[in-house]
């Protein structure tokens, strides 16, 4: 029996040091527990984290010195000996590499175990690994007193070949390391709240053991790093492909089970399908490399008029191995469900609201987000958001408050001589909902006497800029003087149409709604109990009576939302066509979008060097 533990673990962005002095209570902790753990894994990356950019080069240590720190933190906790794998930056004959040291620590027996190195290193998305790290070339298993395993590191388990060479070595476990961002708020079936992309990495694990007839461990990291979520939810799923043990969202836990290895060739005599495999496997092979004779192999040839060697063609019952599916375990065919569930495919499959969201686990995502980089991150205990009266600055003060307490939110009303009364009110009604402290302060005074300076009478589009402007002034002043973050309230439709003030409503931070649709934020709106008033009525900048942002963009934000959907997941516009839209709302919003692409980054900056920041000087926002 292996007495497994897994370590779901929130590094501190690039401190080594301080995330090995961490573990120092982790091996307390499984020292004191009874039982105590034979085996302890931790994630990919787990004392880095894993977006580091270029300072893997800073980060990066042998196996031995890892071994070595690793050590001394053990032996300090008192804790007894026990098997450990941890994701690292490797320094490895003048190479980097992103890789999982196993080792045994304490005893007579403490050494190396193992070293694995990335084989797949992932360059979509918001990935780049391959350009800070090596790929490595191969994949073993390795033995241990309790049975023999291997390791794998997150993109290596989605590649199915990777999975089945660990099994064909003889892997009766199989122990995925990642640091895997979380992605998809679509509510789905039996989701039980958890993120999209956590579901598929369930499937996919699923189908790893099912299919190979092995145990699989997979830790995963959780916290926030640049916004970008890492969901927890590790897991262990046995020989069948049922799920173990299952560990919580978006919090640090050491999850603990027993694992009656013997139990693997009983799943495997009933379900062969290794067998099966390593049987078939040369035959394969011969036609990989190309070794047939006129459309076959001499080899395979023999096979077929032989019929299936070293196991009966078909079992009691009729059915064949590949027939003969295992009870409640979907058996993949492949890694298909490693696509996002909403990537478009020639004419895609439309459901009823692509843009649908569970707004149980929006809430809690951006709470947590909040809570990361606000406190954990950032090192603040306070935040200041400017809050209009209207619907998304509304969501952003209820996502605050719960996230950092009302007593450690302000609210400020920033009022022009044209703005609306109602703004005032609504935003009112907000600040006593919430109980939070709250700052009225006009800012008439400082843009009429700026515009009173000014060579000629701005226009209404000029005004409002200069407001914007000075909205962000008076929040980043009031932040110094709080010692509070701004927090900021713009959404991803404003963003992707440009519809903001550049160097003002993108100004704060920090913004935990900039990549939902004003769609969504309304559906998030009603789940948190932002006042119906709020919610329903017409956004505006509120600066001219009767604007409103949808008569300025001439659609809807519901018909808008939806297009620029589609569009961001490369649907050609006369495929959006075919799903109910008019080639000119496509055109307008493409227009918006395609015009804005500078609003959306940082200034361009002349390259005259090899270490041009943001360029060839790469670090992460909260390295």
């Amino acid at each position: 029996m292996l007495r497994l533990a897994i370590g779901q673990f929130k590094p501190r962005k690039g401190a080594y040091t301080h995330n090995l002095s961490r573990l120092e209570e982790v091996f307390a902790t499984l020292g004191a527990a009874t039982p105590q753990p034979d085996l302890l894994v931790l994630p990919e990356a787990a004392l880095t984290g894993y977006f580091v950019e270029g300072g893997v080069r800073e980060l990066a240590r042998s196996a031995e010195q890892l071994f070595r720190d690793l050590s001394q933190v053990h032996q300090a906790s008192g804790a007894v000996p026990l098997d450990i794998v941890i994701g690292f930056y490797e320094l490895w004959q003048t190479r980097l590499h992103n890789s999982a040291l196993v080792a045994r620590l304490g005893g007579d027996d403490a050494r190396i175990r193992h070293v694995h190195r990335k084989i797949f290193l992932p360059t979509y998305g918001v990935f780049d690994e391959e350009r800070f790290v090596e790929p490595g070339d191969s994949v073993s298993g390795f033995d241990t007193p309790w049975g023999r395993a291997a390791v794998i590191i997150c993109e290596d388990a989605w590649h199915s070949l990777v999975p089945t060479i660990a099994a064909l070595d003889g892997a009766q476990l199989i122990l995925v390391v990642s640091a895997s961002p979380a992605r998809g708020l679509m509510p789905e079936e039996d989701g039980d709240g958890r993120p999209a992309s956590l579901l598929r990495w369930e499937r996919t694990v699923q189908g790893i053991a099912a299919e190979h007839g092995v145990y699989v461990a997979l830790a995963q990291l959780v916290g926030f790093e640049g916004g970008k979520g890492f969901p927890g939810g590790s897991l262990v799923v046995g020989p069948s492909g049922e799920v173990l043990a299952r560990a919580p969202l978006f919090q640090e836990e050491l999850l603990s089970i027993s694992l009656d290895l013997d139990e693997i060739p009983r799943v495997r005599a009933e379900y062969p399908l290794l067998s099966d495999l390593k049987s078939r496997l040369p035959h394969l092979l011969d036609e990989l490399r190309g070794g047939r004779q006129d459309g076959k192999t001499a080899k395979g040839q023999a096979g077929r008029q032989g019929g299936r060697t070293g196991r009966a063609a078909r079992r009691h019952d009729g059915t064949t191995a590949t027939e003969h599916h295992r009870p409640g375990v979907s058996m993949p065919s492949g890694r298909a469900s490693a696509l996002p569930s909403d990537m478009p495919s020639g004419r895609p499959a439309v459901r009823s609201d692509p843009l649908a969201i569970d707004p149980e686990l929006t809430r809690r995502w951006l709470v947590e987000f909040l809570r990361d980089e606000i406190v954990r991150r950032r090192g603040f205990e306070r935040g200041v958001v400017a809050l209009s009266g209207g619907v998304d600055s509304a969501v952003v003060g209820f996502l605050a408050a719960e996230a950092l307490g009302p007593a450690n939110l302000t609210a400020l009303r920033l009022p022009y001589r044209l703005s609306s009364p109602d703004s005032l009110g609504d935003a009112q009604t907000v600040i006593d909902q919430l109980g939070i402290h709250a700052e009225t302060i006009e800012i008439t005074a400082g843009v009429d006497g700026l515009i009173g300076s000014l060579p000629d009478l701005p226009d209404p589009a000029r005004i409002g800029n200069l407001c914007a402007r000075m909205r962000m002034i008076t929040l980043f002043d009031r932040s110094a003087a709080l010692g509070a973050l701004p927090i900021g309230t713009g959404n991803k439709s404003e963003r992707l149409l440009g519809y903001f003030t550049w160097h003002a409503d993108d100004a704060p931070p920090v913004n935990p709604l900039g990549d939902l649709f004003k769609t969504q934020v309304v559906a998030l709106a009603r789940h948190l109990g932002v006042p119906e008033a709020i919610v329903r009525k017409p956004p505006t900048a509120d600066l001219v009576a009767g604007q409103t942002d949808e008569g300025d963009f001439g659609i809807s934000y519901a018909r808008a939302d939806q297009i620029l959907h589609w569009l961001l997941h490369g649907l050609a516009p006369d495929k959006i066509v075919g799903l109910g839209f008019t080639a000119a709302e496509i055109d307008r919003v493409r227009v918006r979008l395609d015009s804005t692409h500078w609003k959306r980054r940082l200034p361009t900056v002349a390259v005259l060097s090899g270490t041009a920041i943001n360029e060839f000087y790469l670090r992460p926002v909260d390295y």
